[in-house]
């Protein structure tokens, strides 16, 4: 939700904070029937660094969304349970990224 990357901030109690805070907003789109796409972008990794959020506590509020709502999660190491409730899953593999050549992640593409 725009606070920064955690590499960044090294405080994984702040980030853990605003992980808690994200995933509250999360689920109140999830429960919308308003919107017909929630994007949970890099949510992978949140899982996967253990900031907070669980997969057996997030299945829950993904499974009751409602009817044709879609939900589009990215990030790396997505975990077997949620590749498991999917509909579709994708694997992405790095061809080439300008952060190898030093450009820093710019606002409007990355965040």
């Amino acid at each position: 939700m725009g606070e920064g990357y955690t590499w960044e901030t090294q405080d994984r109690e702040r980030d853990t904070g605003f992980a808690q805070q994200a995933w509250a907003k999360a689920c109140e789109f999830l429960g919308d029937p308003s919107y017909g796409m929630v994007i949970l972008d890099e949510f992978n990794i949140a899982l996967q660094q253990g900031y907070y959020v669980h997969v057996d506590k997030i299945l829950p509020c993904l499974q009751a969304r409602p009817p044709m709502q879609h939900v589009v999660i990215t990030g790396r190491g997505a975990p077997a349970e949620l590749m498991e409730a999917a509909d579709l899953v994708t694997e992405m593999k790095q061809v080439k990224h300008p952060f190898s050549k030093g450009i820093k992640a710019q606002p409007g593409v990355e965040f």
